[in-house]
């Protein structure tokens, strides 16, 4: 897939300073870019490459001006990094524009879909499925009976959609994810064995949600669970069942949030983080990596460590934790002190 200059530029409105047919078929580094390639400069630390860069054509802000002879073809934009980022999701939405239906593949009879449809080869779709416009279903994706999808959706490679679920408008699954699991519900009886508690609910993903590689969500076990518009989860993440997370927040890889938890709007919970069950936490929430939630938490609040301390009095305590070995020392020096006074 090659594009020129013009065409680039026709895309980004930026105008072309050089060969307007220099023609690219891939996307480079600039201190890595070969002929052929398409780069940007963005970051005024990178501008000595940009004279020795062999990328055919580079981005540029409109505010650059070269101070040496230059071999490749510049377009110039307003800003080079939205530019850039622009004109890769461009370039993904004309590299994953397939459609029809590849075999072999399962359709079941009650199962419908909209046009600009694609199913890869080894998929399966359930009974009354219920598919939106422009919907992308990448290789041995399994999606089970009733489930609802929105327009605009990317399911990829071998992801899994289990019964009942819905999912929105402009939503992205990667590989590996499950959507509509059962629940982690077991009672024990008397003689210390567990029965399966029946996960009767489903799982709704709003419009615009991201689910990362390998993240699970669990269905409710009566009700729902359910991811507000615009949540991004990373890859590797846990959410259990009849958890809610509110708008746009955020959650980095491997975290855990255990069952009825509710998470509020435009939080950030970084890596590693465990969140217990049955609590509420707040909206612009900012939860460091690695750190253990264990209570409610109010809006605005920034924690940190395991159990998680306001971020503040962390910092301040470490510093004492770091010292300790110190203070140690200092106390036994004024006990030996004090004791050759006594005596």
């Amino acid at each position: 897939m090659k594009f020129t200059a013009t065409q680039i530029a026709g895309i980004l409105e930026g105008e072309v300073e050089g060969n307007p047919e220099t023609a690219v078929h891939k996307l480079s580094k600039i201190e890595e870019g070969e002929s052929g390639s398409l780069t940007f400069l963005a970051n005024p630390k990178y501008t000595p490459y940009i004279y020795s860069t062999k990328a055919s054509i580079t981005i540029v802000n409109r505010d650059f001006i070269p101070e040496q002879a230059l071999s490749t073809t510049l377009i110039k934009v307003e800003d080079a990094y939205k530019s850039f980022s622009k004109l890769l999701e461009y370039y993904n939405q004309v590299k994953n524009n397939k459609v029809g239906i590849e075999s072999p593949s399962f359709v079941s009879e009650s199962a419908s879909y909209g046009k600009g449809f694609y199913l890869g080869a080894f998929s399966y779709l359930g009974e009354n499925v219920k598919i939106g416009d422009d919907v992308k279903v990448y290789p041995n994706v399994y999606i089970g009976d009733n489930v609802t999808i929105g327009d605009n959706v990317q399911l990829f490679a071998g992801s899994k959609v289990y019964s009942e679920s819905i999912i929105g408008n402009g939503c992205v699954i990667h590989s590996g994810a499950i959507i509509g699991a059962d629940g982690f519900g077991f009672t024990p009886n008397e003689k210390g064995e567990y029965s399966k508690v029946p996960q009767t609910g489903n799982v709704i993903l709003e419009d615009n949600v991201d689910v990362g590689a390998g993240t699970t969500i669990d269905r409710a076990t009566l009700g729902s669970t359910i991811l507000r518009k615009g949540v991004k989860l990373d890859n590797q993440i846990q959410i259990a069942h009849n958890v809610e997370i509110g708008e746009h927040t955020a959650i980095a890889a491997q975290t855990g949030v255990a069952g009825s938890t509710k998470i509020g709007k435009h939080c950030l919970i970084g890596g590693q983080v465990g969140i217990v069950g049955h609590i509420t936490i707040g909206d612009r929430v900012r939860i460091q990596a690695q750190s253990g939630i264990g209570r409610n938490v109010k809006d605005d609040e920034v924690l940190q460590g395991s159990p998680a301390l306001n971020y503040g009095d962390y910092n301040k305590s470490y510093v004492h934790f770091k010292n300790l070995p110190k203070l140690v020392n200092q106390i036994h020096n004024l006990e030996k002190k004090i004791d050759n006074k006594n005596d």
